[in-house]
C-alpha cells in the first residue's frame, strides 16, 4: 500500500490596511496583510493546520514586515479588521 502525505500552503488570505502608515517609505494605506496556513495533508486532502505564517507587503517600496516587526499601529489595525 502506497500513502501519499506531506505539507502543503493553503490559499492565501489578503487584508488591505487603509489606516496604517508604512514605517520605512510613510506612506498610509499601501500595506496589504497576509496570512497563510499550512496544512498537513494525506492523498492530497488535508487533515489539520500546521502553522500560520503571517505578514505585511507595502505596495510602495515593497517592504516585508514579519510578524515580530509589525508596529503597535500595525497590530490595532489587524486587531480591527479581524474582530
Amino acid at each position: 500500500m502506497i500513502l501519499f502525505f506531506g505539507t502543503r500552503p493553503g490559499k492565501p488570505e489578503t487584508t488591505t490596511l487603509l489606516n496604517s502608515t508604512c514605517p520605512y517609505c510613510q506612506q498610509q494605506g499601501t500595506l496589504t496583510a497576509v496570512t497563510q496556513k499550512n496544512y498537513f495533508h494525506l492523498f492530497w486532502i488535508k487533515l489539520f493546520k500546521i502553522s500560520t505564517n503571517n505578514y505585511i507587503e507595502c505596495s510602495h517600496c515593497k517592504r516585508l514586515y514579519y510578524e515580530n516587526e509589525f508596529t503597535d499601529e500595525m497590530n490595532r489595525e489587524l486587531s480591527r479588521i479581524k474582530k
